[in-house]
């Protein structure tokens, strides 16, 4: 996630008339060297941290802040110029002063005040600007103590059209900020949750110490276990630390409260475990429940703190998503836009955001029919979750996936209108709101803002798979998809160069994106996966990034990069690509996997990810967790353990082996954050609210700082340290959708590890023919030989269609079927099978509108097979 958050409550209710200078009297002399709380007030910066509203772009004109006002905003507060997280201290004395010009002339306030409603008052000074630039000077006590109080220049509600210039802003007085530091705990740092019994087992220690040291590894009743040496691995880039690492890989006894000792310090507790995941899986997924729109939220299901009304469904003071009207000049209709999930700490909802999040959930489903290890989606199955949905035969991670789905294809232009087909990119408030807001308790008007080419073609590649995962369980949602997909994709091509503009981020995001060719390749591939139709292939296979390298070190994709979930697909997806092709595919995946798997032996901390500040930008986590996620697949696909350690070593960052010390994931781990940015989740601010739900996905680390309180708190931080749990830093600890879907997947994926012990060679091959095949069905044919040395007494076969092929009559086998998953099963004449020795069954089956290929994945006994 990219996108500016620029945190807007200038909206304090203030009828004060803006005539001349009307600060009163200065209350003290606040000392010449007092300090200056403001950052950049002279703009030799440039923009930065000063956000506006209501007004033209912000621009530094000949060493000013400059931007202009339209004419005719009714009041005051309609327009400002503002910097978030201005700290005060009760009772001190300060000096606020700056440089003011307006042309033609017009009156202006300057407010320091809470952020959020009430939007309390602290201290004010009107002031009359004119062409020519005015000192304004006033003094005061500050009534109150708030690190992350807000200025705002209130530049509205002049008759005339304005252009306002700001310099030499500056607020002096209180204390100096004092250095923070975290606490970061015992410098031994691990993985908090704990480590699969046959998987990677890593530390990294913080120590002063260059030469070798021993460690310990301690039972939970302290008993020493296991012991060694560590190994020196210098200053590391990302932390500024010297660390030496552990390997205690070798230990494999499952058991509770572990700890490491080195250099006279103790780690956090933690587990060995294969069931360490389990319950990951569904805390990561549940999160999505919590973030739903226009539904009442169970507390019966989730917990009662979470417990709340629906919003945004028009019940005051919500003006409600079912009648939304767009921006001014945008389009002449208003559309029925309820549902969906809020996409991070906002009550705002983008489809490119809630694409790439859609498509993780519809994805970590897709996995249980093409992994091995996914058990034919057992662990995912109907009742699953905490879901109202649950007991309605249908896989809960495709219930809660449908919630925005609905949103998604309730966002597309209608027919008859100009760009009919084309996708709304985004609906959200007006304004932005203050922390915390609670959705039932937003006053904002809600707007459509215009379509865009990036949208489009993501409701195209995530309704494309809506429609072949859902067709077995509902055909007319499925058909419904597959109708918005294909229009939207025909709506892209005869529009393809509509960008949503970088500058529209006032009540939202902006999520601008200028470079859509990812976004064609992808919805292209998931188009013809879904329907084999020529016309798809031709635009995947014509596609620059066909052949690519579409995996970047930083992030495999992202919400502005999805080129590699077109690849992922291409390469797990059953297909009709010819062997080299899918080769080559394939190959594509596992060389990036290697380069992730290179970067983790460099990395001191040992996570995908490079050491350099560029790469800990906002929402890191996720785009770690991303890599983690190209290493898993590369697992899934070629079998290789490497590929899977890869990846079980990257949870070890986020469940706390990392600078901070600290697991990024609610409720998980030892030190865990607990203090994401959200308006629903606003513990921090208001006891009366929960903290947010277990399991949800801290943003992460951001050098970037790009808000206010961590900009204040964190400058100069080495990249890892970029990161603070408080609500105020919106720009290194949000929620976001797409990166608790991200954090879903790999759930998943880990929970499927068990004890994640040495993989097998398969013991059995599987010839799937298909012999014929017409409009409404085909026959087919399936050998199973026992390759493996010992007798097969009992075999049960299972694969996956790829939408809603239906098994209608079998032969020499008992063939059953739920949903896509078929499961066949020997007779009693069969059920041996010596080694070398092979048996054949058949059957007939129905099939619609969906290409039939082989299955990539057909495992007997629950073990996979080589398949021809």
């Amino acid at each position: 996630m990219t996108r500016s958050r620029r945190r807007l409550a200038a909206l304090a209710a203030t009828t004060l008339a803006l005539t001349g200078l009307s600060a009163g009297p200065a209350l003290a002399e606040v000392p010449p060297d007092a300090p200056e709380q403001l950052r950049n007030g002279d703009f030799s910066a440039g923009v930065s941290p000063w956000f506006s509203y209501g007004t033209g772009d912000l621009a530094v004109v000949d060493g000013r802040l400059c931007t202009t006002v339209a004419a005719g905003t009714a009041n005051p507060w309609d327009a400002g110029i503002g910097q978030d997280a201005v700290p005060l201290t009760e009772g001190a004395e300060y000096e606020l002063s700056f440089d003011v010009s307006a042309t033609p002339g017009a009156a202006v306030k300057a407010v320091l005040q809470l952020g959020s409603a009430p939007y309390t008052t602290y201290a004010s000074v009107d002031a009359t600007a004119a062409g020519t630039a005015k000192r304004v000077t006033t003094t005061f006590t500050s009534p109150a103590e708030n690190p992350t109080a807000q200025l705002i220049f209130q530049v509205g509600g002049s008759a005339e059209a304005q252009t306002f210039c700001l310099d030499n802003v500056s607020l002096r007085g209180g204390e100096p900020a004092p250095p923070y530091e975290p606490d970061t705990g015992p410098r031994v740092r691990v993985n908090q949750v704990g480590y699969l019994p046959g998987g990677p087992k890593h530390a990294t220690v913080v120590t002063e110490a260059t030469e070798a040291l021993p460690w310990q590894l301690k039972s939970g009743s302290g008993a020493v276990v296991a012991s060694g040496q560590t190994t020196p691995r210098g200053t590391d880039a990302a932390s500024a630390q010297n660390v030496q690492t552990v390997d205690f890989s070798a230990y494999r006894t499952p058991g509770t409260g572990y700890t490491l000792t080195v250099d006279g310090e103790t780690s956090h507790p933690f587990d060995i475990s294969g069931a360490l995941y389990d319950r990951l899986r569904a805390d990561s997924l549940q999160f999505f429940y919590a973030q739903r729109s226009g539904i009442e939220i169970d507390g019966d299901l989730i917990g009662e703190e979470y417990a709340r009304p629906a919003g945004h469904l028009g019940v005051a003071p919500n003006q409600g998503d079912t009648d939304v009207p767009c921006q001014a000049g945008v389009c002449d209709y208003s559309l029925d836009v309820r549902g969906g999930w809020y996409d991070a700490g906002d009550h705002g909802k983008y489809v490119v955001n809630g694409g790439i999040a859609a498509y993780q959930l519809l994805s970590t489903f897709e996995r249980t029919k093409t992994a091995e290890t996914a058990d034919g989606g057992a662990a995912l199955g109907d009742s699953t979750l905490r879901l109202p949905e649950r007991g309605n035969d249908v896989p809960d991670v495709l219930d809660e996936a449908r919630w925005e789905l609905e949103f998604l294809l309730r966002m597309q232009v209608p027919a008859g209108k100009p760009l009919a087909g084309m996708v709304h990119h985004k609906i959200h408030d007006r304004n932005w709101t203050g922390l915390p807001l609670s959705p039932q308790d937003d006053p904002q008007p809600r707007e459509l803002h215009a379509p865009s080419t990036a949208a489009t073609l993501n409701l195209a590649a995530v309704a494309a798979q809506c429609q072949r995962l859902y067709a077995p369980y509902d055909a007319a949602f499925a058909a419904r998809c597959g109708t918005a997909a294909k229009t939207a994709y025909a709506a892209a091509k005869a529009n393809p160069a509509i960008y949503a503009p970088a500058s529209d981020s006032t009540g939202g995001g902006a999520y601008d994106d200028t470079n859509v060719s990812d976004e064609f390749y992808w919805a292209a591939a998931e188009l013809w996966l879904t329907t084999g139709d020529k016309a798809y292939l031709a635009d995947v296979t014509g596609s620059p990034l066909h052949t690519a390298d579409v995996f970047a070190p930083n992030g495999a994709f992202g919400w502005q990069s999805v080129a590699a979930l077109g690849r992922l697909d291409l390469a797990t997806v059953p297909n009709t690509l010819p062997a080299a092709e899918k080769t080559r595919i394939r190959e594509s995946i596992t060389a990036a996997a290697d380069s992730y798997l290179a970067t983790i032996a460099g990395q001191a901390y040992g996570l995908p990810f490079p050491g350099s500040a560029d790469a800990y930008v906002w929402g890191s986590n996720s785009n770690l967790v991303n890599n983690a996620i190209v290493l898993a697949t590369a697992f899934d696909l070629s079998r290789d353990a490497k590929y899977r350690d890869g990846a079980v070593q990257a949870a070890d960052y986020l469940f706390g082996r990392n600078a901070l010390n600290m697991s990024y994931v609610t409720g998980w781990g030892e030190q865990h954050a607990r203090n994401q940015h959200s308006r629903i989740f606003g513990h921090q601010l208001n006891p009366d609210l929960p903290r947010p739900p277990a399991g949800s996905l801290a943003g992460g680390p951001n050098a970037a700082l790009q808000d206010p309180f961590a900009a204040n708190l964190l400058a100069g931080c080495a990249p890892m340290f970029c990161f603070v749990d408080d609500i105020n830093s919106y720009a290194t600890n949000e929620v976001a959708i797409n990166w608790n879907s991200a954090l879903a997947w790999l759930a998943s994926f880990l929970a499927d590890q068990g004890e994640a012990g040495a993989v097998p060679a398969p013991s059995c091959a599987v010839t799937y023919t298909t012999h014929g095949s017409w409009p409404s069905g085909f026959t087919t044919q399936v050998t199973v030989r026992n390759t493996g040395t010992s007798a097969v007494n009992g075999w049960s076969l299972r694969w996956a269609f790829l939408g809603d092929q239906k098994v209608s009559q079998s032969w020499s086998a008992q063939v059953g079927q739920s949903g896509a998953t078929v499961t066949a099963k020997n007779l009693s004449w069969n059920a041996k099978l010596a080694p070398g020795a092979s048996t054949t069954f058949g059957f007939n089956g129905t099939a619609s509108r969906f290409p039939n290929p082989d299955p990539g994945l057909v495992t007997v006994n629950g073990k996979a097979c080589t398949v021809s």
